[in-house]
């Protein structure tokens, strides 16, 4: 309780939410007594991974491509197609997010690799920056429940479902999330737009080849690694030399002598992320050696007696674990746990994984630890609480989108004939 309070204190004091994240840690530790020096292990250990290689070179590429007038030309050909519809960059802002998200598993990935290129190119188009801020950090979360998502791969693994079962069952709830909160985007834009009468395919003809190099990356980048050319990793580099070749030589957007700089600025964030990552990982551990994860299901399983409160407070528990676990621990701690459970109240394993990782999604956004908020707040160097104001309206809609996936199993079973 005293650990709790002073934790709290910290974040109301405006300490870096890292530093809050690994004093939780390390008092965990103290009590368990676990020697403190086992935090940098975890730390170095997280820093070995081989998926993050992939972040500092999409960090860069980023950098690179927000330095440049890339983004400019994204919303000129965007407008030039889609800007007399309200909400027409947003609407081409999710989707890249869901699309960039499926194949790297990661949304943290996702804000920091597309953020650079999006954020401007949103508030060029003449978006609020808030709802710009809240935009990217939400729909970065979107993308896991499309193929080839790690976490349905990872659920199909340890549950013995099948995992063509599950990428067929994530489409239609992947795609109510994706048209909810496209369908709010141009609502709350509904003033941004164009007149129809003003669309131009002269304009349209010229903002393609203005553009004519930079259209390719994200075919390049999905088509190598949907089709098995690359691993995530060989994308990214690839990714970095194809930004290089053309907003350096081609385009000359940026002069060499500015490359240092962007190296520089694009690196003191990966060392952020990675340090956010390990003190996060160790806190994690702190919780998982008190067997909180253990506790709760086991509550759910003692107190409840029918389906429908089984899924409202498996909701609500998968709601607080994804703000205080990453997807991947919680799929390898929890998940055998909840199938067992779930058994009980005959509910069909393909829709749990669905209704799992639907809710972790949202767990990304949930304060004050998901992981979205702590990232995007890092990425864009904005003060928590005002990346959680700006979120606020996107959790609403998909948690709306959420308590349908979770009651409603069969939109998660209607492509399985079930």
């Amino acid at each position: 309780m005293i650990t709790t309070a002073i934790l709290a204190l910290l974040i109301l004091l405006g300490t870096p939410l890292f530093a809050v994240i690994a004093v939780g840690a390390m008092a965990g530790y103290q009590s368990a007594e676990i020697p403190l020096s086992a935090i940098g292990i975890e730390i170095f250990g997280i820093a070995e991974t081989p998926i993050l290689l992939a972040i500092p070179l999409f960090t860069f590429a980023g950098y690179v491509l927000a330095e440049s007038k890339a983004p400019n030309r994204l919303v000129r050909l965007t407008t030039a197609l889609v800007g007399w519809l309200p909400g027409g960059v947003a609407i081409v802002a999710i989707g890249a997010c869901a699309i960039f998200t499926a194949f790297t598993g990661g949304s943290g990935v996702t804000i920091i690799a597309l953020g650079a290129a999006l954020y401007p190119a949103l508030i060029s188009a003449g978006y609020d920056e808030s709802f710009s801020l809240g935009l990217i950090t939400s729909a970065g979360c979107l993308g896991l429940l499309f193929a080839p998502s790690l976490p349905l791969i990872l659920y199909g693994v340890i549950t013995e479902t099948s995992i063509d079962d599950m990428f067929l069952a994530g489409i239609v709830p992947g795609m109510i999330m994706l048209v909810a909160l496209a369908a709010y985007a141009v609502w709350a834009n509904r003033h941004l737009r164009v007149p129809f009468s003003r669309f131009s395919w002269h304009e349209v003809g010229a903002a393609l080849r203005a553009s004519w190099l930079d259209i390719p990356l994200p075919v390049l980048v999905l088509g190598g690694i949907y089709g098995g050319v690359f691993a995530v990793s060989e994308a990214a580099a690839v990714t970095v030399v194809y930004v290089l070749v053309t907003e350096l030589l081609v385009h000359r957007d940026i002069p060499f002598g500015r490359l240092p700089h962007i190296v520089r600025q694009s690196m003191v964030l990966v060392g952020a992320i990675l340090l956010i990552l390990g003190v996060s990982l160790a806190s994690t551990n702190v919780m998982i050696d008190a067997q909180v994860p253990d506790r709760l299901v086991a509550v759910v399983s003692d107190f409840v007696g029918g389906q429908l409160a089984f899924l409202a407070l498996l909701f609500a528990f998968l709601l607080v674990l994804g703000a205080v676990l990453d997807i991947f621990s919680a799929l390898v701690l929890v998940v055998p746990l909840i199938v067992t459970v779930a058994g009980r109240y005959q509910l069909d394993p393909v829709h749990l994984g669905i209704l799992f990782v639907a809710n972790m999604e949202l767990g990304y956004l949930a304060p004050p630890m998901g992981r979205n908020l702590v990232v995007a707040s890092y990425r864009f160097d904005r003060p928590i609480l005002s990346v959680y104001r700006a979120t606020l309206p996107f959790v609403l809609v998909l948690l709306v989108t959420v308590v349908i996936i979770t009651f409603v199993p069969q939109l998660s079973l209607a492509l399985l004939g079930r």
